[in-house]
């Protein structure tokens, strides 16, 4: 096998959903430029809900899709970043506080630390385990709206935090199924967190914005103000049970369900300007069937509804909904029918976009550029952003907080893996051509501001090999 070392730092997306798994392997470069190297896609029926319900499928579905992004990339998968929903997940707020005993009274990275250990001293229900614990603000001595209070003198340093549970048989059934296919868990991370790195800015996330992210099997809504998320929910309602509704409502097979819903469904009837009738083939060599778009709409939009009132439901629960400027941003598979965009924007009173994956810049764009590859997308700039992150802690550790949402390293750590260990993905061709090329190096005659910034950015990708080396 000819191996071939490059200048890039290699991770891997999955997506374990009800319906399908995705991997998705990408790559960055020296110039922090993500690139997509390849997407591999499986069906999945080991999942109900989000949750695991066969090991032996999941685990099939799992190895192959890594299998079709390996061939398509040339990348040996060694380690996963995982995404997590399902009705079993749940969140709470919680606050905590510490004493700086430092005695210059300068707040440090270690105390944040302390303080959000503090936080994580609560009540869960039997068989929950904490996943997140997501910072929302800080109070030192009383003042509050700090967004990092690293550098601050203080003497009493509090936090309110945001804490996302999920069940600890969930979880440890997900790890199971990865590892018996044959790779490493490097981080799990809830979907709409993950979502929301690949499908919102930065400036959406300050203003005020509700993404609902609609798959097969749970509908994930994340609600963000202040550039943090305020409130997370499950509903275990979704394009699952759209297709579920075709099939009964029909008397037709699923795929029959599936391909109508995909192909000429349509979420709000009102807006179908013309009439059509579709057939749709017998079963078993009976009659084929003519279906009328109304009639088909007319199944999917009470659904659709009932999704969106569930929405409504979380945003008043959430507390915010006159602080929501950017409005509510849909993505998942589920929003591709025609028509959701509209009857979100009418039935929630609030500007409604669809959300498709952004700041990629080369390699397999047009494979992912869609709202199905949301949560893959996301995964895997989450999982340069920490790694990021975890760099920057060690080069300067007493101005460098944990990275955002890092505790999901704690559901690693109860389930016998080491927290803030990562694997490497080999950058190793699988065949003799391998596509992807080495970043180009910098130019030594160079002088200057220009070389002293090459060798940092040396330095960089030095050390972030180490973050991602193979254990």
């Amino acid at each position: 096998m000819n191996i071939e070392q490059k200048e890039e730092q290699i991770v891997v997306g999955l997506d374990i959903g009800t319906t399908k798994v995705c991997a998705i392997v990408a790559s960055v470069n020296q110039d922090r430029t993500i690139n997509i190297l390849g997407v591999g896609k499986a069906p999945s029926d080991g999942l109900n809900r989000g949750v695991v319900v066969n090991i032996d499928k999941t685990v099939n579905a799992i190895r192959t899709a890594i299998e079709k992004a390996e061939l398509a990339s040339g990348i040996r998968v060694r380690a996963v970043n995982v995404g997590i929903a399902g009705d079993h997940i749940s969140s709470m707020r919680s606050r905590g506080a510490v004493t700086n005993t430092n005695q210059d009274s300068e707040i440090t990275a270690k105390d944040v630390e302390r303080l959000l250990i503090d936080c994580q001293q609560v009540m869960l229900p039997a068989g929950q385990q904490i996943i997140h614990v997501i910072p929302q603000e800080y109070i030192v001595d009383g003042q509050d709206g700090i967004t990092d209070p690293i550098g601050m003198c203080g003497i009493r340093l509090e936090a309110n935090v945001h804490i996302i549970t999920g069940m600890v048989s969930a979880i440890k059934n997900m790890y199971r199924c990865v590892e018996k296919a044959g790779y490493k868990v490097q981080d799990m991370i809830l979907e709409p967190l993950a979502s929301s790195f690949a499908v919102l800015e930065k400036d959406e996330k300050e203003a005020g914005v509700v993404l609902v992210d609609i798959g097969g099997g749970t509908t994930d809504i994340a609600i963000f103000k202040g550039n943090t998320i305020r409130h997370t929910a499950v509903c275990a309602i979704a394009g699952q049970k759209v297709t579920d509704d075709i099939k009964d409502g029909l008397s037709i097979l699923e795929d029959q369900a599936h391909r109508l819903k995909h192909e000429h469904g349509h979420a709000w009837a009102d807006l179908i300007d013309e009439e059509q009738v579709i057939p749709v083939p017998g079963i078993a060599g009976r009659p084929p069937k003519e279906v009328r778009k109304t009639i088909l709409s007319g199944i999917i939009q009470p659904r659709i509804e009932e999704i969106l009132e569930i929405v409504g439901i979380e945003i008043k629960r959430s507390g915010l909904g006159n602080q929501l400027s950017a409005g509510v941003v849909l993505t998942g598979g589920g929003s591709l029918i025609k028509g959701i965009v509209p009857l979100a924007a009418e039935y929630l009173g609030l500007d409604t976009k669809l959300g498709i994956p952004r700041g990629l810049t080369g390699g397999l764009i047009e494979e992912v550029n869609s709202p199905i590859h949301s949560t893959g997308v996301g995964l895997v700039m989450h999982a340069f952003e920490s790694a990021q992150n975890a760099y920057l802690a060690q080069m300067n550790p007493m101005s460098a907080a944990r990275p955002h949402g890092s505790a999901a390293a704690d559901s690693g750590q109860r389930n016998g893996h080491a927290a803030g260990t990562t694997e490497t993905n080999k950058p190793e061709t699988l065949s003799q051509n391998d596509t992807t090329a080495p970043a180009a190096a910098g130019d030594p005659s160079q002088a200057g501001e220009k070389q002293m910034a090459e060798s940092l950015m040396q330095k960089i990708t030095k050390q972030m090999k180490i973050w991602f080396r193979e254990i």
